[in-house]
């Protein structure tokens, strides 16, 4: 495999491992530096296809300082994929400062297809999906409520990311903005062995997340006005 381009954003499975592409796989093998939003998962990762590279740590907490070192590494000749925990780079993780910099240096960038969390999420939610608005994570606490507001008109299927530690108060939320009776459902675990996916009004999912333990990262679903 010859790469052509710098950087390789490089999707990662969200909980199976046989979920890695092929070509995912032979990218990762050919780089010179695979950038990694925590090392320890990646090598994980690394360890179990057997492939050998150096990882360099690239997170939320160094991006800001770390994107016009490795653009320059780059230009230099360096062959680059950026993978997160899981799923697609950029999507509610670390990523967009990297690729805004690289298209202002003309340096080429290649995003490879594969997982993603909210996909499967949304169409096994039964809700509308030929038209959606992908959300991800609401503001925890300033300007949470203003984006709330913002999409109480909002007619297609709206798909947010939620911890499960948070989830039964940001039901609550939304059921305050968007009415109790309004449909929607709630993923967690996917491609895992516990997956699951609760439907109902939100009043309802409520109810049920209410009565158990809850465990994984969350995708919510919830219907249009």
């Amino acid at each position: 495999m010859t790469l052509d381009s710098s950087l390789y954003l490089v999707p990662t499975p969200i909980g199976n491992l046989q979920d890695i592409t092929l070509r995912a796989l032979e990218t990762l093998k050919t780089v010179d530096v695979i950038l990694a939003e925590d090392t320890r998962t990646t090598g994980i990762l690394l360890k179990h296809f057997e492939i050998k590279k150096p990882l360099k740590s690239y997170h939320i907490f160094n991006e800001h300082k770390a994107v016009e070192q490795l653009a320059e590494s780059m230009l230099q000749g360096q062959k680059m994929a950026m993978v997160s925990d899981a799923g697609t780079p950029a999507i509610s993780d670390p990523g967009f400062l990297l690729v805004r910099e690289c298209i202002k240096r003309d340096i080429k960038i290649e995003c490879l297809p594969g997982p993603t969390a909210f996909v499967p999420a949304l169409v096994n939610s039964g809700l509308p999906s030929d038209r959606f608005v992908f959300e991800g994570f609401l503001p925890q606490k300033k300007g949470r409520q203003t984006r709330l507001e913002g999409l109480k008109d909002e007619t297609r299927t709206m798909v947010f990311y939620e911890s499960p530690h948070r989830l039964l108060k940001a039901l609550g939320q939304f059921a305050e903005c968007f009415g109790a009776d309004r449909q929607a459902s709630v993923s967690r675990e996917l491609t895992k062995i516990h997956e699951e996916t609760a439907r109902g009004t939100l009043e309802e999912i409520t109810t049920y997340f209410s009565e158990k333990t809850i465990k994984g990262e969350i995708v919510i679903v919830i219907a249009g006005k």
